[in-house]
């Protein structure tokens, strides 16, 4: 028998004997605040409508308290369970313990772990009773009945049980770590656990059984019956395996003999065992001669070739078809329609003479000493330095010397700037794929950059990009180009006058000089009514437009909010032809198309890329809002598989302007130079841009890296020259045409307004809407306790029979009846 053997738990800490006396006095202090919270809340649930209305009489000696602490324990059951948090103040008397127990060093519970559990209940937990028992009772406290009618006020019964549920749920996950795999393990162990006991449990192992049965049916075959006394083995030098027979252990009257799991045979014939059982319980092992397999000679080898299958090309039916098609007509060529179309020519871009960046080593010697110096004076010593002059900055890439911290350095920025006497100084630090720091100082003399110097590059000309995008060149002076197709979508912003409208020519430029007009579509917003006007004279080129649409530059906001929602539905068409067509994205579904594998009377035709550009983002939302938001978000989010992409510009990145919706369906974005660090975050997600000299000094975030760059210069009379060239050749016969959009005004489905199906309680939230002047559906839900569906139906009923206006976006509806004199009798006329 096994001894069992006994593990001691290890014993909780012992407590310092040398407590200081601060630290019991404060232990004990938390632990009685503990209890006194605890019998507060406990007499204070016992006797709560009493002690409520005592709370506030603490000084008045003629009223007699019920609380076990007196009128203490009245003002504290009424803080912490009627005004706050319910039931859940149990925790915060449990914390109050805990802190206790710690400060005694007594290590009954982990701390942060106890914190986390208690902050979760008293976050939770008032709702949770608010849910049950409706806010009736101090259960729930006057939070958790706040929350609970705010969540079933947006989000109705179902969803606020869903909520709750939800959360219970996820901290029993987080808490018992129940993801799949881990219980699957668990449930492996437990079997892997309760089956070898059962094998412990059993007498005999299944190969004993096996190897028994086997012995059994050898004795029975073999023909001599006879007994033996000794085991005979035969050794040679090759091992064998006998399949069933473990080692097992055989004794007689005289000698013990252990029979290995394998056995060994002669080199000559091949042999095979008999088993006998003998009288005297011992095994006969003795080889028996078999017939022997010849091995195969050179005479008998199979001649072996190899052959390499070719692949055989066999096309189906609408392959075959379309072959024909292309031998016979040659691919479809989009171009057909405008094949004289002449794409602009270099000579409409003002040549500014020679840009080539002058390199003045004064200036870089001193600023050189100057850094290295104050850096010195900081006690940060640099192991090398290195200059690389740009067009409009010069970044300084130090090493620092081993040991020095790249905070030290960071902190120095406004040291720095004020040393160097410049404008904006701006630390890297550190330099991403670089083991240095870079410092970006603004050069005495800035270069410029031209548009035509960058559209005259062969990194240009020669590039094979779907929407090539070129802004300027970056600091070490080379040319940054992006493509649209898989930004997707741009975001860009910048205070007025630092080169954000630049920047949007340079970039209409770039696809202008690069794209055909049956390859490329814009839809132009502009709400400053001046901007993006100039494009207007390519209209019939590159512009489009909805079909009742007199200007194809949208400035009307109510046409934006159309054209918005029209985009939505081009882009939902776009996904059926994609999906009809098996294509994953427009190139595909265009080379298809080319290939003339798609059929023209199943609706498909070739699909131009489409950018909406929006000149002034901010004011559109403070027109139209959420009409704008929502749209903008969608295409953001689902549009750049069908060719439509986005480039937004705005004067003021603020957090309302530039939601968290939108920021995350803009990986790209340009920001120019704005007022303060603020806007920089809102933008790039990092502090940089208000560091930013102007004048089409911009930083580009690509997701990954911001880059430094200078924008390309493009006036506004180069801009005129190019759509006048354009214009002045032959186009289509109108703009591109966008899906026609119907406006919910236009198409209201609230109908005529039958008395005799009318709400209950219809004529009490008439009389709720009149009195308070306000047409909420939100507060009939609150007044009269509905849900928001019900709510929504009367809402509906009092604007069919004319009491309330029509739906005015996220405004409260306009009463058309102003007291409730006149409304009664509005009311006795529909009874008639």
């Amino acid at each position: 028998m096994e001894k069992n053997t006994k593990t001691t738990p290890p014993k909780a800490s012992a407590p310092n004997k040398t407590l200081s006396k601060p630290r019991i006095f404060f232990g004990v202090l938390f632990v009685l605040l503990s209890v006194v919270l605890t019998f507060s809340f406990v007499s204070y649930l016992l006797n709560w409508k009493a002690d409520q209305s005592q709370a506030g009489t603490m000084l008045d000696k003629t009223v007699q308290s019920s609380n076990i602490f007196g009128k203490i324990g009245d003002w504290l059951g009424n803080f912490f369970i009627f005004e706050s948090i319910g039931i859940a103040a149990f925790a915060v008397a449990f914390l109050f313990f805990v802190v206790g127990m710690l400060i005694f060093k007594k290590n009954y519970f982990k701390p942060w772990k106890t914190i986390g559990h208690s902050l979760f209940f008293i976050c939770w937990l008032p709702i949770f009773m608010g849910a049950i028992t409706k806010g009736q009772g101090v259960l729930s406290g006057v939070y958790g009945f706040q929350i609970m009618d705010f969540l079933l006020s947006v989000i109705g019964s179902a969803g606020l049980w869903l909520v709750l549920l939800v959360s219970i749920a996820l901290y029993f996950v987080l808490e018992f770590n129940l993801n799949p795999s881990n219980v699957k393990a668990k449930l492996n162990d437990l079997n892997e656990n309760t089956v070898g006991r059962v094998k412990a449990m059993m007498p005999n192992s299944s190969e004993n059984f096996e190897a028994d049965e086997e012995l059994e049916e050898l004795a029975a075959d073999d023909t001599g019956n006879h007994a033996t006394q000794n085991i005979k083995t035969v050794s040679t030098p090759a091992e064998i395996p006998v399949k069933g027979f473990p080692e097992v252990e055989i004794s007689n009257d005289f000698e013990t003999i252990k029979t290995p799991n394998k056995t060994s045979f002669d080199d000559g014939e091949p042999s095979k065992i008999t088993v006998t059982e003998s009288v005297g319980n011992s095994l006969n092992l003795s080889p028996v001669s078999t017939t022997e397999i010849p091995a195969p000679t050179k005479s008998d080898e199979i001649d072996f070739k190899v052959e390499v299958a070719k692949t055989i090309d066999i096309l189906d039916e609408s392959d075959k078809k379309s072959q024909e098609l292309v031998d016979k007509h040659g691919l479809y060529d989009h171009k057909l329609e405008l094949a004289k179309f002449q794409m602009p020519t270099i000579d409409l871009l003002r040549d500014y003479g020679n840009e080539e960046i002058s390199i003045n080593r004064d200036e870089l010697e001193e600023n050189k000493n100057k850094i290295v110096g104050l850096l010195k004076n900081f006690n940060v010593g640099i192991a090398e330095i290195k200059a690389t002059v740009g067009p409009t900055v010069t970044l300084y890439e130090i090493v620092p010397e081993a040991g020095i911290r790249v905070a030290s350095i960071k902190k120095l920025q406004d040291d720095i700037a004020l040393n160097l006497s410049a404008l904006g100084i701006r630390i890297i630090a550190p330099m991403p794929g670089k083991g240095t720091i870079g410092i970006e100082v603004p050069r005495k003399n800035p270069s410029m950059v031209s548009m035509r110097s960058v559209i005259n590059s062969q990194k240009f000309q020669n590039t094979d990009m779907d929407l090539p995008v070129v802004f300027g060149k970056t600091i070490s002076n080379e040319i940054f180009m992006a493509d649209l197709a898989k930004m997707p979508h741009l975001l860009m912003a910048g205070a007025t006058g630092q080169g954000k409208s630049v920047g949007i020519n340079a970039i209409l430029t770039s696809l202008l000089y690069k794209k055909h007009p049956s390859e490329l579509k814009f839809v132009m917003v502009d709400p400053k009514k001046v901007e993006l006007s100039l494009y207007s004279k390519i209209e019939r080129h590159y512009l489009a437009k909805l079909p009742d649409g007199d200007d194809a530059i949208i400035t009307d906001t109510h046409k934006v909010i159309n054209t918005l929602n029209s985009l939505c539905i081009e882009m939902d068409q776009r996904y059926d032809l994609l999906k009809n067509a098996f294509c994953k994205n427009l190139k595909e579904y265009n080379k298809k198309f080319t290939e003339r594998k798609l059929n023209p009377e199943n609706g498909h035709r070739y699909l131009p890329y489409i950018v909406l550009v929006v000149d002034e983002f901010a004011d559109l939302i403070m027109t139209a809002g959420k009409e704008v938001e929502l749209p903008i978000a969608r295409l953001a989010q689902l549009a750049r598989a069908v060719g439509i992409h986005l480039i937004v510009a705005t004067q003021r990145p603020s957090v309302n302007v530039i939601t968290g919706m939108i920021k995350a369906n803009f990986p790209a974005r340009a920001a120019f130079r704005v007022i303060s660090s603020v806007d920089s975050r809102t933008i790039l997600d990092s502090p940089g841009a208000d560091q930013l000299i102007g004048k089409g000094d911009m930083l580009y975030f690509n997701g990954n890296e911001i880059l430094r760059l200078q924008c390309a210069f493009v006036d506004t009379p180069e801009v005129e020259k190019i759509a006048e060239f354009i214009g002045e050749q032959k186009g289509y016969a109108s703009a591109f045409m966008l899906p026609e959009y119907t406006s919910e005004e236009s198409t209201s489905n609230v109908g005529a307004f039958d008395p005799n199906e009318k709400d209950a309680l219809f004529e009490d939230a008439a009389r709720i809407i009149v009195s308070t002047q306000q047409g909420s559906t939100s507060m009939l839900q609150r007044q009269l306790k509905l849900g928001y569906n019900r709510a929504g139906r009367i809402m509906d009923q009092l604007e069919a029979s004319g009491i309330v206006g029509g739906f005015n976006g996220a405004k409260a509806r306009e009463v058309q009846i102003s007291d409730l004199n006149s409304l009664e009798q509005f009311l006795e006329e529909l009874r008639k």
